[in-house]
């Protein structure tokens, strides 16, 4: 409920990401076993060489809005198995899911101390920011959220040498290659770009179609839109496409619709605000790369369909941004498969696939998309130290 009710997520989808939240502690909890140090052979005879994995103490950590559930717990649940104490501060837009775990924190017999959370208003972010991200005691920082505040956060780091990872902005391309399963690119579409009606961090933001399949799909795509998305209120049973967060997100997507169509860009579907910060999901056609929309990530329900010839001419506009967080292509081609998977300048690729997030695997991404990984085995790492220690003196 606290969810749906503050962040606009239908109910169905609140619900997932109460389970997603839930599968994270399940894992770290598993992974919390699998800590292991090593004893490396000595090129010394009287000496031994350990090599000691120890928690780096208080992390802080700096969560969004768009899961205010799942990104706490995919960092805390990290952050505990490697011994480490936290102290989140939510998004000030969804303070109450927070407030919720850290109370069943408490309930599962956490000690006090181990978990805490400080909520705070728009007005005060930036000062708790800084005691968050320059407080001598606190040893890293894991933030989730914009490119643009990530590196202010990195700065403040920088003054005391902290770990951080950070989880920053994508700008998603999603690919449909002639040799495509046309329906199962456009059931990956729906999926990846209408979860939380388009805001997220991995959700696709440009779609490049080959000329060989392209009236095909945007057709298939258009009657998908028609049928199954459905405006509303998260509470209501039907409800799929929720509110966007805020009313600057809506005048956002407003704003790179209105720049595409003044550059020849074709409006197929929706392209309107509504009541507060409800926007039609919106299909346009005759996209290119010189539009705002392919510039920038929207964090909504726009779907910009950009025409391409060749795999060469698709991995370039893929690739042609600073920021690399995921990227998703559909291919029956196994040479092409293994070709654009890697040389997609991303960190998590999705092959014939629009939904990749699940605990066992690394989340994160290269270029300006962020630092460090979540999720996996490599997602306690970030809360880890390495401690050499050699043992000497000993008897051969």
């Amino acid at each position: 409920v606290c969810v749906c009710v503050l962040q606009g997520k239908p109910l169905q989808e609140s619900l997932g990401e109460v389970t997603y939240s839930a599968s994270f502690l399940e894992w770290f909890s598993e992974e919390a076993r699998r800590i292991y140090g090593d004893i490396v052979p000595s090129s010394a005879n009287n000496r031994k060489v350990l090599l000691l994995k120890q928690p780096v103490g208080v992390a802080s950590i700096i969560t969004p809005w768009n899961f205010p559930s799942a990104m706490i717990t995919r960092k805390v649940g990290a952050a505990l198995a490697a011994g480490c104490t936290v102290v989140v501060k939510p998004a000030e837009d969804t303070p109450l899911s927070a407030l919720a775990l850290a109370e069943l924190a408490d309930q599962a017999g956490i000690p006090p101390g181990v978990v805490n959370v400080v909520p705070c208003s728009r007005d005060r972010t930036p000062s708790v920011g800084q005691v968050l991200c320059s407080d001598p005691l606190v040893a890293k920082i894991s933030f989730t959220g914009s490119t643009a505040t990530g590196k202010v956060l990195l700065k403040m780091a920088a003054d005391t040498v902290k770990r951080v990872s950070m989880e920053l902005g994508g700008h998603a391309p999603f690919i449909v290659f002639n040799s495509a399963d046309v329906g199962k690119a456009v059931g990956g579409a729906m999926a990846s770009k209408f979860r939380n009606s388009g805001q997220t961090c991995v959700c696709s933001n440009r779609f490049l179609v080959q000329s060989g399949i392209y009236d095909r799909f945007v057709e298939q795509l258009s009657r998908a839109m028609d049928s199954e998305l459905r405006l509303g209120h998260g509470a209501e049973p039907n409800t799929t496409l929720g509110p966007l967060i805020n009313s600057r997100a809506a005048e956002k997507v407003v704003h790179q619709i209105s720049d595409a169509v003044s550059q020849g860009a074709t409006v197929l579907k929706g392209g309107k605000r509504l009541d507060g910060s409800f926007m039609q999901p919106t299909l346009l056609a005759g996209v290119t790369t010189n539009m705002l929309c392919t510039k920038e990530e929207t964090f909504g329900p726009l779907v910009p369909i950009i025409r391409f010839e060749t795999e060469e001419e698709a991995l370039a506009i893929a690739n042609g941004t600073d920021v690399g967080l995921a990227g998703y292509f559909y291919s029956q081609d196994v040479g092409q498969i293994w070709r654009v998977a890697e040389a997609l300048e991303v960190g998590m690729v999705g092959v014939n696939e629009g939904l990749l997030s699940t605990p066992e695997a690394a989340f994160g991404g290269i270029k300006q998309s962020g630092l460090g990984r979540e999720g996996s085995m490599y997602g306690v790492h970030e809360y880890l130290e390495v401690k050499y220690m050699c043992f000497g003196g000993l008897k051969p």
